[in-house]
């Protein structure tokens, strides 16, 4: 029997420059079906225009991103975030952001397409140069095993407080004026990051931690 076909990978593009938006958009149109376009835009375009969630971003940082900047975060749309850097230095800010990969933005597209696939089946894809800033981040954020109040992004802190509020992933998603699968990312991420695997847990937790007032 004939395998079923695959569904395309539904992918947004953030870029701020229209030009390198029109350039990547291109260059991945020529990759065949694998991937499907469902928005493309700024990243507060993007963010403010409520939607179906994609299954990975694609994030293009520009020439240069202010280091050691904390108030640089991914785009914030409910599916993990692939970020095209143009420095190490640029590298190391986007991973400490929240990408869940890293790679030049002069990666070909064929590679650029199999590590958009890769993330969003949960996996980390850095280039082999940027191996040394993948590496820093990540030995800081294991120092210990208790997550601390910093490794929740604001987006996530808002649902954490809703969820101490006792509301659904709808009601959060109304409250946010965000989608319904992209209140269940935030959710989700939220119980990964606190260690738990109930809602009820994550408050409890939250609330020991000083995260959220019972």
């Amino acid at each position: 029997m004939l395998d079923a076909p695959t569904a395309p990978l539904r992918l947004a593009l953030v870029a701020e420059d229209p030009l390198a938006r029109g350039a990547l958009s291109r260059a991945l149109s020529d990759q065949g079906g694998e991937l499907l376009m469902v928005a493309s835009g700024t990243q507060a375009e993007l963010e403010s225009a409520p939607g179906d969630a994609p299954d990975v971003v694609l994030w293009d940082t520009g020439l240069r991103l202010p280091e050691n900047d904390s108030r640089v975060e991914v785009p914030d749309l409910g599916a993990p975030v692939l970020a095209l850097v143009a420095d190490e230095a640029a590298g190391e800010v986007a991973l400490t952001a929240g990408a869940r990969g890293l790679l030049f933005r002069d990666v070909g597209p064929a590679p650029l397409v199999a590590a958009l696939l890769a993330v969003a089946r949960g996996l980390t894809v850095f280039d082999t140069a940027l191996a040394e800033v993948r590496a820093a981040p990540r030995a800081s954020s294991t120092a210990t095993a208790t997550p601390g109040p910093d490794s929740l992004t604001p987006r996530e802190r808002e649902v954490l407080a809703l969820l101490a509020e006792g509301l659904s992933n709808k009601a959060i998603a109304d409250r946010l004026s965000i989608s319904e699968h992209t209140a269940k990312f935030h959710v989700n991420a939220v119980l990964a990051k606190l260690g738990v695997q109930r809602r009820t847990e994550a408050v409890v937790r939250a609330a020991r931690m000083g995260l959220v007032t019972l």
